[in-house]
């Protein structure tokens, strides 16, 4: 009797050769198309990018996607000192910041994050964004078409909003911006980005010394007072406060900017929305779904005991990615997953993350770009572009992706 021959044992890193991921910069909505071939063909798949060591494993699929995000046995902490494949030559995330944190650390900074980032201040901040829309939208109506939709609502609208929640000086908004472009770019190099890292972390150690005698109604001050309590550290203070920045004014400028090419260019859906505007809430969702919002992928983490995911095992110490774009068009959860289709209500989008790790910022984000389409909708009921969308600039050498300019015409 012959002995039967397993052939379907689970695949580890030997002997494996990483597929390079060069991470090339991509215009308007078109996918990365190595992701789009591994989430069919591979969906754990190990990777190599142009900066740090080794090889990582990328994951694409869904549901492996969910599983990995929500196990304690990946641990973001592993990551600090160590010079994981990426395609950056820096790590944007600060050491010891909630990004790069696990239990308990990582907790207790979620929770006092929360307690502050709670919805009545989102809610507060709501009343705060419409009338800044309208402005906005109106000073954009007086200019004249045409007007650039980023330098005119989806740059300044975050620059005030995040100043107002953090208490911002509003002539300090434009020293933030600038910091934001160097930290959130993938060809500065690490000298640069590490410079900048220190202006900035030296900015809101500054402001936060003036906060403990002159203390506000903002989100700072209410982590100043944590720090005078020993809830969170000096460096824990600093780093919050600049991820905060970061991921705020970029988010929305990008990902908004991109919501209206997308709804421009899909004329269509663009005439359901108009028709029936109680869409809109389902419509963000969908455009948070299908919008590739960022090149290559977040934060690794390092398995700290041999783990399956998939038909793979990844063995402890092995970084491994996830790709929340990816996972955002899996044919196993959409319908016709690189369709833009205003009418899909499935499974929830992955845009912000999954699990411990889930964006904080989220209902910010999808606060104010609910806020801007609404207002533009409204007021502006024959927006168009004022270029062909072929002539729309795309951001070149950042992490987050976005129209660089977005002329418009009404």
């Amino acid at each position: 009797m012959t002995e039967d021959v397993r052939t379907d044992a689970p695949r580890t890193s030997d002997g494996a050769t990483p597929h390079f991921w060069p991470v090339e910069h991509l215009d308007a909505l078109e996918f990365d198309p190595l992701l789009h071939r591994l989430l069919r063909e591979e969906p754990v798949a190990l990777v190599r990018m142009r900066f740090g060591e080794g090889s990582a494993w990328l994951v694409t699929r869904y549901q492996d996607i969910k599983e990995v995000t929500s196990d304690p046995r990946f641990s973001r902490a592993l990551t600090v000192d160590r010079p994981v494949t990426s395609m950056t030559p820096h790590v944007v995330a600060p050491a010891g910041g909630i990004g790069r944190t696990d239990p308990p650390d990582h907790t207790r900074l979620r929770r006092l994050l929360a307690q502050t980032f709670n919805r009545k201040r989102v809610a507060a901040l709501k009343v705060e964004a419409e009338a800044i829309a309208e402005e906005l939208v109106g000073a954009m109506l007086a200019q004249g078409s045409p007007a650039d939709l980023t330098e005119c609502v989806t740059g300044p609208m975050p620059e005030r909003v995040i100043g107002k929640l953090l208490g911002v000086p509003e002539d300090d908004l434009g020293r933030l911006q600038a910091w934001r472009a160097v930290i959130l770019s993938s060809d500065h190099s690490l000298e640069e980005s590490n410079a900048v890292k220190a202006e900035i972390a030296g900015y809101f150690r500054e402001l936060a010394a003036h906060r403990v005698d002159h203390p506000g109604d903002d989100l700072f001050s209410e982590l100043v007072a944590a720090r005078a309590t020993d809830e969170l550290s000096a460096p824990e203070l600093i780093s919050l406060a600049v991820m905060i920045v970061l991921n705020a004014l970029d988010q929305v400028r990008n990902q908004c900017s991109t919501m209206v090419y997308t709804l421009l260019t899909h004329p269509d859906e663009l005439a359901r929305l108009r028709a029936d505007p109680e869409l809109l809430p389902m419509a963000i969702e969908e455009l948070l779904r299908f919008i590739p919002q960022r090149n290559g992928v977040g934060l690794p983490r390092i398995a700290t005991e041999d783990v399956c995911v998939g038909d793979v095992v990844i063995r402890a110490g092995e970084a491994v990615y996830v790709s929340y774009l990816a996972a955002n068009r899996d044919p196993e959860v959409f319908t016709e997953p690189d369709r833009f289709d205003l009418s899909r209500d499935e499974s929830p989008n992955l845009a912000f993350g999954h699990g411990a790790h889930y964006c904080l910022g989220a209902a910010l984000t999808r606060m104010q770009c609910e806020v801007i389409l609404a207002t533009l909708l409204r007021r502006m009921p024959g927006l168009r572009l004022a270029v062909a969308p072929e002539q729309v600039r795309w951001r070149r050498g950042s992490i987050n992706r976005g129209p660089e300019t977005l002329p418009l015409t009404w």
